[in-house]
């Protein structure tokens, strides 16, 4: 039972940290495509 909680919260902490890593790959290559376009982040 105790393996079963552990486990399950590993994955959760795995899911949540991919999750996180995927947005922001997202975000950066929002960032360069504008900086493409002309835009400026400041």
């Amino acid at each position: 039972m105790e393996h079963s909680v552990w486990k399950r919260l590993m994955w959760l902490v795995i899911l949540w940290g991919g999750s996180v890593l995927a947005l922001a790959a997202v975000g950066m290559f929002f960032r360069v495509l504008m900086a493409a376009a002309g835009f400026k982040a400041h």
